[in-house]
């Protein structure tokens, strides 16, 4: 492979796994220039293999590169569980930044959760994306168990809209948390991230021993959700019915609390999906979520 195929690669990765928003980014990420980015990538974008903005159609970027996307290394289905793993660890990031604008009570700090949010939701549409061109590329492939790839994209993006439960407060409270609460609130976040971990690594990798961990954490999840309200309640009964500002305070702190224990469930929906992935046990095409 000549120096230009070569970076020409280099760019559909970069393109394929960290979400860049211009070819300014990819540029920068590689140490090219801006140029030599739009000179390799402009006979692709010319014949749609590449679309703006930067998603790649998986079925002519096979054409492409048959030889090496027949390979382990470049499989199809590889290259979407990368792009599931790209897409948990931005979830975990937007998680810690939208939590920590709490710990430092800073609107500036959850705004930027909020912007990571678009991101996430843009992941969830590549991943959709280049399902539905693996399902084109082998009309023949169990249908049911690749839409699970999209099952989880969803959940991981639900995962995205209760971290921004967590920004909004920020954003719409003028108050503090108390480290009375606080402390609690430490534990889930810390519980919560870890639910993540256990049931992607469950999903990826196939390590379906890990059940047992994760339920273990779900419980410890479910508790300190019990002592955060707890907590909160007893705040509650000192605040006067006239102070709306407290009262309003309270309310949407619970749904902070909540947010945690969701982002916990939703990490048992996705173990649940990744048994039924790896053990190859039949399910409905429709995604959990939709179905009655």
């Amino acid at each position: 492979m000549n120096k230009g195929n070569s970076t020409l690669k280099d760019i559909l990765d970069v393109i394929l796994y960290e979400n860049p928003s211009t070819q300014d980014e990819i540029a920068d990420k590689l140490g090219i220039t801006r140029r030599y980015v739009t000179q390799l990538l402009q006979p692709l974008v010319k014949k749609e293999i590449v679309k703006r903005a930067y998603i790649i159609d998986l079925k002519k970027y096979e054409e492409l590169y048959g030889n090496n996307m027949n390979s382990p290394e470049y499989s199809s289905n590889l290259l979407i569980k990368n792009m599931l793993q790209n897409m948990s660890d931005h979830v975990k990031q937007e998680v810690e930044v939208a939590f920590n604008s709490i710990v430092e009570n800073d609107k500036k700090i959850a705004e930027d959760a909020l912007e990571m949010d678009y991101t996430t939701n843009n992941l969830f549409e590549k991943v959709r994306y280049s399902v539905e061109t693996i399902v084109n590329i082998d009309p023949h492939s169990k249908v049911s168990k690749v839409s699970v790839y999209n099952e989880v994209a969803y959940d991981l993006e639900r995962i995205g809209d209760y971290s921004a439960h967590l920004a909004k407060f920020t954003v719409n409270d003028d108050l503090a948390v108390d480290e009375d609460v606080l402390k609690f609130l430490k534990k889930m976040h810390k519980a919560a991230q870890k639910s993540i971990d256990i049931s992607m690594e469950a999903f990826i990798d196939g390590k379906l021993s890990v059940k047992g961990d994760l339920m273990d954490n779900e419980e410890k999840i479910h508790t300190l959700q019990k002592d955060a309200m707890n907590c909160i309640a007893f705040q509650m009964a000192d605040t006067s019915f006239d102070d709306t500002q407290h009262s309003n305070y309270y309310l949407y702190l619970s749904r902070v609390v909540k947010a945690f224990e969701r982002i916990g469930d939703i990490s048992v929906e996705i173990m649940d999906t990744a048994a039924e992935f790896h053990k190859d046990i039949p399910r409905p095409i429709t995604p959990r979520s939709f179905r009655e």
